[in-house]
């Protein structure tokens, strides 16, 4: 087929609910990974301009159509099951035989069940089946793309389940039931997926491995798979058994009248090998839709599985993982990598003694200087609320500045009860910079205060927290390279880490090069900058508590107050940033009694936003008063109307070009 063919099929399928369900996947970030790498930059851009499917590139496209699919419209029904029992239709497209073999197989649809998700948004996701028993517990089989909806792959190869953005982790149950007349509160047949024992990486075969703990469920018996000399032939009668949901990339007409619109309940669908594993990718033609991804294709002959259903092209074929590369993986071997991912070693703590800091002078208030006339122009730190400032802790080296921990080229001002640093300041020197290459991390505890206060790898052991730097490592790092290396290594203090939700580094690629942006920009003066950075606190009178996960608070969002002096050499230019959800701009919006924010305001994905100095202030409760008149955003015409009237000034950022500056 030529490109040009290939784009007239798929513009001829293009229905309204297929261009829904594709723009809402990719809006979303769960279109699935094959088909981003297949689509060119210009394809992912025309998604995210809004532009129709049709203007997707050719390589997209051929993704588009390697999802499940029906294969032939007519001739391969896909059964119900009810009571364990597989409700017969005629198959006279089928052998004669086809019947009775599906009645010697029917031990094993008891042994298949619906993966089922716990606190997330979506409540199922695939099918899984169980292919082997042990002492405590079975394993079940199931795709890596349905596990990643709540799972993630660690560089070590292990895995482990995501949080969620609230951070209540996820979870996964298989329901052995949901059949046509199932009653929706039958928990009796559902079993809780414990771990996972094995999630393959994007360039293995498309499996995952989870975990039954079978302490108090009685376990279904598990499937055999066939031998890995045994012969699978072409037109071998073959069936799926799974739980096919609505999905619009198929054929409406061709779904009704299959499925009589019922979907997401546990079916049979018989049919015959395609493509024998021997001979290339395992094929085949039975029904499938979203939702069957995971079924076990088994061959009618005897029960026996012969491959994992993971994917098909409409009106052409479904394809499966082979039965030898699951039993390879059911023995313990895993495929290798490369490269491999076995992730850089990291050095065990360190403490510094207070004698360790002499001669740090921390952060200067009178870092950017006039190039006319050489004066100063003050950048002091914000002020924090009383309740937050009496709880800071107090350095042994009794600095000039109250309760700054100062190390080279920045500062930290840490929250002994809360174990969190409430705000740094860094001095930045662009026309100095020196690069200083990351090696393996050694983070620190700093003795000027007392260790019981400080975090330390005990309280990062959870896969999904980060230890986010607040003073970036790169940013004090300039002058001599002796001093810059000494800066370097200063940001690896505990002071200087918050707990941060590994989904919260999706949204930081613009976060972390606001400074360089804002430096480089010619309507800033000169290559200096004061950054200041902080955690947004939850409302410690309010319903939501802060967040806790290994004994450290993990804030939801943070922000960021860039300082340079103006295009001028005057006066101070000054701009705020949260790296947010959204929950700033709907704390603003309640506050002020705006109604957007009772009519369906909506928690999006991290992003960046520039927010009105004076808002920060409001909303967090910071003293920002020497930097408000310094906001473009507070200059503007529009931006004082809006400050005056009590409006929220906030910009949502996607690139650089969208500050405003």
């Amino acid at each position: 087929m030529t490109n040009e063919e290939r784009l007239d099929a798929l513009k001829k399928r293009l229905t309204p609910e297929m261009e829904t369900a594709v723009r809402a996947a990719f809006d979303a970030g769960r279109l699935p990974r094959s088909l981003m790498s297949a689509m060119s930059r210009s394809s992912v851009d025309a998604l995210k301009a809004g532009q129709a499917l049709e203007s997707v590139a050719v390589a997209g496209t051929a993704a588009l159509e390697g999802l499940e699919a029906i294969v032939l419209l007519v001739g391969r029904p896909p059964l119900l099951v009810r009571n364990d029992t597989v409700v017969l239709e005629p198959m006279p497209e089928l052998p004669q035989e086809t019947s009775a073999l599906i009645r010697g197989v029917e031990k094993w649809v008891p042994s298949v069940g619906r993966i089922e998700f716990r606190n997330n948004d979506m409540a199922w996701g695939g099918t899984g089946w169980v292919a082997e028993q042990r002492k405590k517990g079975a394993l079940v089989v199931t795709n890596r793309h349905v596990a990643q909806i709540v799972a993630r792959r660690k560089a070590d190869g292990s895995a482990v389940f995501m949080r969620a953005p609230s951070g209540a982790r996820y979870g996964a149950a298989i329901d052995f039931g949901e059949e046509v007349e199932s009653k929706a509160d039958d928990n009796s047949r559902t079993a809780e997926l414990t771990r996972i024992e094995y999630l393959a990486d994007d360039a293995s075969a498309d499996v995952a491995l989870l975990w039954i703990e079978a302490a108090d469920f009685k376990l279904p018996s598990p499937f055999q798979l066939v031998g890995d000399k045994a012969k699978v032939a072409k037109a071998d009668l073959v069936a799926l058994i799974g739980y096919p949901a609505y999905d619009s990339r198929n054929d409406a007409d061709a779904q009704a009248r299959y499925f009589r619109d019922l979907y997401e309940v546990k079916r049979l669908a018989p049919g015959k090998i395609l493509q024998p594993p021997g001979n290339g990718v395992l094929t085949y033609d039975c029904t499938s839709l979203g939702g069957n991804s995971g079924s076990p294709l088994i061959r009618l002959e005897d029960g026996k599985v012969i491959g994992l259903h993971f994917s098909g092209v409409y009106g052409k074929a479904n394809t499966a993982v082979s039965a030898q590369t699951l039993s390879a993986l059911l023995k313990g071997g895993r495929p290798v990598s490369v490269p491999l991912q076995a992730g850089r070693e990291e050095a065990k703590d360190g403490s510094h003694a207070a004698t360790y800091f002499q001669d740090r002078e921390g952060f200067g208030t009178r870092f950017l200087t006039k190039k006319t006339g050489g004066r100063a122009v003050p950048t002091p730190w914000p002020g924090l609320p009383a309740d937050l400032a009496a709880d800071l802790a107090e350095p042994s080296d009794q600095p000039s500045e109250p309760n700054e921990l100062r190390y080279t080229h920045f500062g930290v001002k840490y929250s002994a009860k809360l174990k969190l640093p409430l705000i740094t300041a860094v001095n930045i020197d662009g026309d100095a910079a020196v690069r200083i290459k990351r090696g393996n991390d050694k983070w620190f505890t700093d003795e000027r205060i007392p260790k019981s206060i400080q975090l330390g790898s005990k309280n990062f052991q959870d896969a999904e927290i980060d230890r986010g730097h607040m003073v970036r490592r790169e940013d004090p790092n300039w002058g001599e390279e002796a001093e810059a290396q000494l800066a370097n290594d200063d940001t690896f203090h505990y002071v200087n880490a918050a707990a941060q939700h590994a989904r919260l580094n999706q949204g930081k690629a613009l976060w972390q090069g606001l400074e360089n942006y804002i430096l480089d920009n010619a309507r800033t003066h000169g290559f200096r900058a004061c950054v200041f950075t902080g955690p947004i606190l939850r409302d410690p009178d309010g319903e939501e508590e802060e967040i806790e996960i290994d004994g450290a608070i993990a804030p939801l969002e943070f922000w960021k107050l860039v300082v340079t002096l103006d295009v001028k050499d005057k006066a101070l230019h000054a701009t705020a940033y949260v790296l947010s959800q959204g929950q700033l701009i709907r704390k603003l919006l309640e506050a002020r009694s705006r109604t957007e924010a009772l009519e369906g305001f909506v928690l999006g994905a991290y992003r960046t936003f520039q927010v009105a100095i004076a808002d920060l202030a409001a909303a967090t409760g910071y003293d920002f008063k020497a930097y408000i008149k310094a906001d473009p955003l507070f200059k503007t015409t529009e931006g004082q109307v809006a400050l005056k009237s009590g409006e929220p000034v906030f910009v949502p950022i996607d690139e650089e070009t969208d500050i405003i500056l």
